[in-house]
């Protein structure tokens, strides 16, 4: 799991721990690439695996229908499950501030839109009448 650092605004301390950190992170991740491209490069494909390789390429539209149909879905449902996993949900009392918060802009713009109402009506009854 990766490393997370927050930040408030201003403080310079911690601007400078999430450089410091985030170096160290982009460093090991250019060791762990260079192992990889190496560890490649030393490993040679045996003929049998290539065969395996273009077999697996030739494919028919019976296994494409089923990747397309039964697969993509638990795919995507997966994908979904990991996303919502990592959102951060707020706790009760933040919730309730949001609803009342909700319910507040909600009535205002109730009351702006009678308002207006009556207005209009208020100009055109005294136009047409």
């Amino acid at each position: 799991m990766a490393h997370v650092t927050r930040i408030k605004a201003g403080d310079k301390k911690s601007e400078d721990e999430s450089k410091k950190a985030t170096s160290k992170n982009v460093k090991d991740a250019i060791k762990i690439a260079k192992n990889i491209v190496k560890e490649e490069k030393l490993e040679k494909p045996e003929k049998k695996t290539v065969k395996k390789e273009k077999v697996a390429k030739t494919t028919t539209k019976k296994e494409n229908v089923f990747k397309r149909v039964v697969l993509a879905p638990g795919r995507y449902i997966k994908n979904s499950w990991i996303e919502i996993r990592q959102v951060r949900w707020p706790n009760r009392k933040a919730t309730w501030k949001l609803v009342g918060a909700i319910f507040i802009y909600s009535a205002f713009f109730i009351v702006l839109v009678m308002l207006l109402d009556a207005l209009f009506n208020f100009i055109f009854s005294k136009i047409i009448g």
